[in-house]
């Protein structure tokens, strides 16, 4: 069994996702993990398929020749090792440019690992100003979490971090 990791990009219209999993179900690829978002006009996204290694090139050839697709195909012959426990780290500041690098730097510099980052630009409820809201998860050693929160409230004054697990 082949893993495929498809990352992809449409302009935005209905339908996309049924032609989508119509062209892996057609190859008997089951549908695992997924992140989809409608992004300025565009509809894009990331899929973990699995796949039998015989229908794997069949599938790689559907899935490119899709129209209106722009699609990255990867593939893992293994499933990654069990990752350690993971956590949460829900951020709100008030937004501006370079928020995520200086985020994602502080998690790196503490001997983090991303796994998974979703993040919006929203407005304060009172004044209007742009909120940055994101939840981060993260691994990290337990040792290093209060240092890690310490270092990422540093970065401004508004930043809050909260965790969950």
């Amino acid at each position: 069994m082949n893993h495929l990791v498809i990352s992809f990009i449409s302009p935005d219209k209905p339908g996309l996702v049924d032609k989508l999993s119509h062209t892996i179900k057609q190859y008997q690829g089951n549908w695992q993990t997924s992140s989809l978002h409608h992004l300025s006009g565009f509809f894009a996204g990331i899929i973990e398929v699995a796949v039998d290694e015989g229908q794997t090139d069949a599938l790689k050839n559907a899935l490119n020749n899709l129209p209106n697709f722009n699609v990255t195909i990867e593939v893992a012959t293994a499933l990654s090792p069990k990752s350690p426990a993971s956590l949460v780290l829900e951020l709100t500041a008030n937004d501006r440019p370079g928020i995520i690098q200086e985020i994602s730097s502080v998690i790196h510099q503490q001997g983090g690992n991303l796994l998974k980052l979703v993040s919006s630009q929203e407005s304060a409820p009172h004044s209007g100003q742009d909120l940055f809201k994101a939840k981060a998860t993260i691994t990290i050693n337990k040792d290093a979490l209060a240092p890690l929160v310490t270092q990422i409230e540093s970065l401004a004054d508004d930043l809050m971090v909260d965790i969950s697990h």
